[in-house]
């Protein structure tokens, strides 16, 4: 016999119970769900991320725009316990970014970052540079390409094929900047390919990084090959992972982030241009969304299969 008292505590504990093993059976569930998704060849490499300014009036806004998302990348690689090594750092003149690219590695980074690829648009009112003179609402872009980078890339590159620059890097307020010609630039010839790094003091340190996102580069080539082959109906949905493809809007005098692929609705730009637990969800979002259009896609083939067989 227990007492009123008693009773509650049970019941405390067997809502508690329950709250528990609800969360077990959603954690098994997305596990099984996780097993069924097939996997793509590249989601455990890591990858090379470049951002490009867009043009647009006075074009400040969207070189302020690519280095904000520049730094977003930056802190949710920090966020995701990733290490993040910039490989050229292009500053504009008044505060904002032509051009970047970083190598990310970790765990599982492609899988994470695969489907950034694309343009990204902003709408705001620009607080400083030419364009804060016009009040009004600017729309601007910038793109991110996403290249998988496995650990052993075996790319042969004849160095009678190359031709190698040097310079001075250049950076803001006398960041980056040397006395001595140590930035390079390497031209593959054949292809037209060029690719710089200035971020190390040692020529050597930059023309060895500059080789590897050359044959990154190069890889590429082949890895896009195989992708638009595996790509089907349902993976184009998602987006062809294009450089000129719209893929996301950060509308600032709303605050709101829209993902267009999957006319998903996010707030708290911010929040998101933090790099954090807000970017993560919206990510986790596309994936989620990925997973399940690859999953009814095998379940579709298995069907198809079966009905042929009979």
């Amino acid at each position: 016999e227990i007492d009123s008292r008693d009773e509650k505590q049970l019941l405390e504990l067997a809502l508690e119970e329950k709250k528990t093993m609800d969360k077990k059976i959603i954690m098994l569930c997305r596990k099984l769900f996780q097993l069924l998704v097939p996997k793509e060849k590249y989601d455990r490499s890591h990858v090379i991320l470049e951002v490009t300014a867009g043009r647009t009036t006075g074009g400040d806004i969207c070189q302020q725009f690519t280095k904000e998302m520049f730094e977003m990348y930056q802190n949710y690689a920090d966020y995701k316990r990733w290490t993040f090594d910039i490989v050229n750092y292009t500053l504009a003149e008044i505060g904002g970014l032509h051009h970047a690219a970083a190598h990310i590695s970790g765990d599982d980074v492609y899988r994470h970052l695969k489907y950034e690829g694309g343009t990204h648009r902003v709408q705001r009112i620009p607080e400083t540079g030419l364009s804060s003179r016009m009040q009004r609402i600017h729309t601007g872009t910038m793109s991110v390409i996403v290249l998988p980078q496995p650990e052993e890339v075996d790319v042969k590159v004849d160095p009678k094929d190359l031709r190698i620059d040097t310079f001075r890097a250049k950076g803001a307020g006398g960041q980056h900047v040397n006395k001595t010609d140590s930035a390079v630039r390497i031209v593959h010839l054949p292809t037209g390919l060029a690719v710089e790094c200035q971020q190390e003091r040692s020529q050597q340190l930059n023309k060895e990084i500059a080789l590897r996102t050359l044959r990154a580069k190069l890889y590429q080539q082949v890895i896009e090959k195989q992708l638009s082959q595996e790509q089907s109906a349902r993976k184009l949905q998602l987006g062809t992972r294009a450089q000129s493809e719209r893929i996301r809007t950060y509308n600032f005098t709303q605050d709101r982030v829209t993902d267009h692929r999957i006319s998903y609705d996010a707030r708290n730009i911010k929040e998101i241009l933090s790099g954090k637990e807000a970017l993560d969800k919206l990510i986790n979002r596309v994936l989620e969304f990925a997973e399940i259009e690859a999953v009814t896609e095998y379940l579709e083939n298995m069907q198809t299969l079966e009905g042929g067989g009979c």
